[in-house]
């Protein structure tokens, strides 16, 4: 099971990724929202903003979401990690229920590209 220091690791690289990505996929990216990845094994949640292309992590409290983000994931750690690795895909994730995305209908199409 992934500690919730590898999960603030893996948020960072896909921070550092999106920032790296090509333009097409920094631009889907260079907007801001709210964000909540709450991480269900661990039962803690991550907040803080997608801004600029970047995901900037403000705090990390236990339990789900106390308030709603415009996007919010929820996924085990472990999936976290995989993820960002590249050890699992987004869409085979998501399909199985493996993780949760829930946005509004515009931040879904934009964060499709992304994904």
């Amino acid at each position: 099971m992934a500690t919730i220091q590898e999960c603030r690791e893996a948020l960072d690289n896909l921070s550092g990724n999106l920032a790296r990505a090509d333009d097409g996929v920094r631009g889907a990216a260079a907007f801001d929202r709210s964000l909540s990845c709450h991480i269900t094994d661990l039962d803690q949640t991550f907040t803080g903003r997608l801004d600029t292309g970047r995901i900037q992590v403000d705090a990390v409290a236990p339990g789900p979401p106390a308030k709603k983000a415009q996007i919010r994931l929820a996924m085990t750690g472990d999936d976290l990690v995989a993820l960002v690795a590249g050890e699992l895909k987004f869409a085979k994730a998501w399909a199985s229920g493996r993780v949760k995305l829930e946005a509004g209908f515009r931040d879904l199409l934009r964060l499709k590209s992304m994904l």
